[in-house]
């Protein structure tokens, strides 16, 4: 009989190779799409399309699963790339304030359709409460290495 720790031997190595599988996928999409982005920076333009008016900087940064430096790295490159506009919030200093540009709306549109789609496939042939469980799953296993980190 296998002991827990043997039972869960190899869990990193199937977490990193469907993430690949997933990346590959999206990268592969919006290049068919003729879009130079890559996932880090789709996911900002995405963020700063839900955030609306609001959509700051530290918002981003916040939400994000990259650190502030990479997130600034990715928000800058949008903006090279024309994108995003970057401004002070009126009355507020110290917050920067992203919007889409005409250009950064237009990729959103032209991707967001696929996007959506490849959700949907990942979520494909599973019964949604399985869905629901290997989220608190996931959660928990992030929640147990979070515990960790913080010892």
């Amino acid at each position: 009989m296998l002991n827990r720790i043997d039972e869960i031997h190899g869990m990193g190595f199937h977490l990193d190779l469907v993430l690949r599988k997933i990346q590959k996928a999206y990268l592969r999409t919006f290049d068919a799409l003729g879009v130079d982005i890559t996932i880090e920076q789709w996911v900002i333009l995405y963020q700063i399309h839900e955030l609306g008016e609001e959509a700051s900087q530290r918002d981003i940064v916040n939400e994000n699963f990259r650190n502030r430096a990479t997130t600034s790295r990715v928000i800058g490159g949008l903006e090279k790339k024309g994108w995003i506009s970057k401004a002070r919030f009126e009355g507020d200093q110290k917050r920067f304030k992203l919007e889409l540009t005409e250009n950064g709306q237009k990729i959103l549109d032209l991707t967001l359709p696929s996007a959506i789609q490849l959700r949907k496939l990942a979520l494909k042939d599973l019964d949604p409460a399985e869905f629901e469980i290997f989220l608190k799953v996931l959660d928990s296993i992030g929640e147990n290495y979070e515990e960790h980190q913080n010892q």
